[in-house]
């Protein structure tokens, strides 16, 4: 059986799928299996899909979804997981932006249920079900200061801390300043729009964990052979010889996402060159450098909104002895601490 979608995720962009996709019934239900659905209702919130093109568009009720199941885990968002088994006719919830589609088990208060739709199959291909993971780049067990250029880590104490504003600043100002930087995001949920930001602030090239065919990272135990791989890759995506690779750790280093596996790796710290936090509060602030501390990784530079104002900047330069500045309100000091500390320039 065929049917035409209206609309494709982008969580399922790297599979090149026609329009027209052939569906069974049947639904193998594990991380990454494609599925089409149909949208049961209309949100006025939380309403929109990302497309594979990296265009917004509004979900109708009737809307045919191409998406992938997947799990989330977001402290400001929905909770949800992929479902112990699936088939045709069930109700599952669009959990994202990007497409992943999975059994909600915890709502928001500012955003109410995530969207309701029934499965109409799972995605085959020759007969056999499509997988994300059918196009991912190979993860890697290992890598060596050559394999890669050297990083600059940008953490955060939670999801909307300023994450990636502070990569998208420093890329555009490394850039403006002469280095070919790319861009990585090896944690969190799958959506283009953050790399699609990255590119547009300069980025010669991105990838995130969804190239590795993960649709989110939520569960994943190591998340090392992940970043590892695409470390590995980065590099082979332009001609141009890298000077540094900006790398956003998605959601907060503390949660379900695997962010403590990466910056507890021996063989990525190697490659660290500047190690940015950005905070909520000032309370965030402390806690995020002393559980830093406490897995013996450092803080070089504090960003977020625990620096919007000189108190916050006062009490994170004096109290904890860490450069601080906001990347929204000033770009460049925040560019020129980064910078001073990963090559030695003098800010």
């Amino acid at each position: 059986m065929k049917i035409r979608a209206h609309k494709l995720g982008s969580v399922v962009g790297r599979l090149n799928l026609d329009p027209e996709v052939e569906i069974s019934r049947k639904v193998d239900s594990v991380s990454g299996q494609v599925v089409v659905v149909r949208a049961l209702e209309e949100k006025r919130v939380y309403d929109q899909l990302e497309l594979t093109t990296g265009r917004m568009a509004h979900v109708g009720k009737g809307d045919v979804i191409v998406g992938a199941l997947g799990r989330r885990d977001a402290l400001r968002g929905f909770q949800g997981i992929v479902p112990a088994q699936a088939r045709a006719g069930d109700t599952l919830h669009l959990l994202n932006l990007g497409g992943v589609i999975g059994q909600a088990v915890s709502e928001n208060r500012d955003f109410g249920h995530p969207l309701r739709c029934e499965v109409l199959g799972m995605a085959v291909r020759n007969g056999k079900g499509v997988n994300i993971a059918d196009a991912a780049l190979p993860t890697a067990d290992h890598i060596a200061p050559e394999d890669c250029p050297p990083l600059i880590v940008v953490s955060g104490t939670c999801m909307n801390a300023g994450k990636t504003v502070a990569c998208c600043e420093i890329i555009a100002k490394l850039t403006a300043r002469g280095y070919a930087c790319a861009g990585l995001k090896m944690t969190g949920v799958a959506c283009q729009k953050d790399l699609l930001n990255m590119e547009d602030h300069g980025a010669l090239a991105t990838l995130s964990f969804l190239d590795c065919g993960y649709p989110s990272t939520a569960g994943v135990t190591d998340v090392a052979p992940v970043a590892k791989g695409l470390l590995k890759a980065i590099a082979g995506e332009t001609k141009e010889d890298l000077d540094v690779v900006v790398v956003e750790m998605g959601d907060g280093v503390i949660g379900a996402y695997g962010v403590r596996s990466v910056l507890e790796d021996p063989e990525i710290r190697a490659l660290f060159r500047a190690h940015v936090l950005c905070a909520n509060d000032l309370v965030a602030a402390w806690g995020g450098v002393q559980w830093l501390k406490a897995i013996g990784l450092g803080v070089d530079v504090v960003a977020g909104p625990a620096t919007d104002n000189d108190v916050g900047i006062r009490y994170v330069s004096t109290d904890l002895g860490i450069p601080a500045a906001n990347a929204r309100v000033e770009p460049d000091r925040f560019a020129d601490l980064v910078e001073q500390k990963a090559f030695g320039t003098s800010a």
